[in-house]
């Protein structure tokens, strides 16, 4: 069974004050004072964490993207659709709103937004605010500049447990572990594993 438009509404509306539901190394403000102290400039980014009903009922579809080769940040990698705020944004929920029509032309006038989760400051100095939103089955065109390819993973795959892995690379002679969320030939990391990680806790969790 899919999780309850009701339950999802009362849980996304708990969640945004919550920083014990992130998921990463230290909290946000944490990460956020290492970056200044090395002179590194925070700036706010949201992306939307798109929720689409399917027709028959069986679940909820979580929207992603692949990111082109040749993209300066995160070339190649999975993520939700958004970005960096511009100044003519009323609200990072507009940023939101905005960067998911670019990047794939979702349709804002057959959205629903429920709330954000816990801001999330990741390693290229953003720090994001994740919009949660619904929608019935919208045709999605990806922007081919930014955007390989537009695909859904079903909610109840990252809402189990026995998908999830800890990996972990080197660097700097230092070895770093990160959440990943392995989907058919997808490798979902990084920032987009932990601000599903978040998401994934916060559901269950969440009163």
């Amino acid at each position: 069974m899919p999780l309850p438009l009701d339950l999802l509404r009362h849980r996304v509306a708990t969640a945004h004050a919550r920083q014990d539901y992130i998921a990463g190394d230290g909290t946000s403000e944490e990460r956020k004072r290492a970056h200044q102290l090395t002179g590194r400039t925070v700036r706010p980014a949201a992306v939307l964490i798109l929720l689409v009903s399917r027709a028959d009922g069986a679940d909820w579809d979580i929207v992603l993207t692949q990111r082109t080769a040749h993209l300066h940040d995160h070339a190649g990698q999975i993520s939700f659709p958004g970005g960096r705020k511009d100044d003519d944004d009323a609200d990072l929920v507009a940023t939101a709103l905005r960067e998911a029509n670019e990047e794939i032309g979702a349709d804002a006038s057959k959205i629903e937004v429920l709330g954000a989760l816990p801001s999330y400051v990741t390693v290229t100095a953003y720090d994001v605010t994740p919009v949660v939103a619904i929608t019935d089955a919208q045709r999605f065109v990806c922007d081919p500049f930014e955007v390989a390819d537009v695909f859904h993973v079903p909610l109840s795959h990252a809402l189990d447990e026995a998908n999830w892995r800890r990996d972990s690379f080197l660097r700097a002679g230092l070895r770093r572990e990160y959440w990943a969320l392995p989907f058919r030939e997808r490798y979902v990391w990084g920032a987009t594993a932990g601000m599903l990680r978040t998401f994934k806790t916060m559901l269950g969790d969440a009163k």
